[in-house]
């Protein structure tokens, strides 16, 4: 009876300190040199301002967790007129929308590194889309693509309507343990 209770006092004492070490993540800084491309048949570009959480553990995936905003009006074609364009009304709307923002909710391993779940909301629309990247040397390294006519930036047809309807957003994000 009492090698019983032994055993079973033992696994409680696993199981707690198991709970323990699932809950913990490694926190990361963003540091400087980040990139976040788009492009399109036209336009493509950059946005540079950036900002968020990010707790990954490669070991602990259960425990990882994005959330980060780019700011929309920080938006960078290389031609002025276009970067108006972008940022008015007809567009990313930044004076209503100026944030894009990702939160995770799920991350799990594959082939080639890792997939992160999560939903993205652009311009008011939220959608959940699947991002996969690779974790190498303290990088985030990942491409995906959006519609933007998913998230209703810009008009379909017109002037206008000429502007890719696919982006392919390419991110890497160099960071450091805090």
């Amino acid at each position: 009876m009492k090698k019983m209770k032994i055993g079973y006092a033992a696994f409680i004492i696993l199981i707690a300190c198991t709970a323990f070490t699932t809950a913990n993540s490694i926190n990361w800084k963003v540091t400087e040199g980040y990139s976040i491309k788009f492009t399109s048949k036209d336009p493509s570009g950059v946005f540079t301002k950036f900002k968020g959480d990010i707790a990954f553990d490669e070991n602990n995936l259960n425990a990882s967790k994005i959330d980060v905003a780019v700011d929309a009006s920080s938006i960078n074609t290389g031609n002025g007129m276009k970067n108006k364009k972008a940022k008015g009304g007809k567009f990313f709307d930044v004076e209503n929308y100026p944030e894009i923002k990702f939160v995770s909710n799920k991350f799990s391993k594959t082939a080639t590194g890792y997939e992160v779940r999560g939903t993205l909301d652009m311009h008011g629309v939220k959608k959940e889309v699947a991002i996969p990247f690779t974790f190498v040397n303290n990088t985030f390294t990942g491409s995906f693509v959006v519609n933007r006519l998913d998230y209703n930036i810009g008009p379909e047809k017109g002037m206008s309507g000429h502007a890719g309807k696919e982006l392919t957003i390419d991110i890497s994000v160099p960071v450091t343990k805090q």
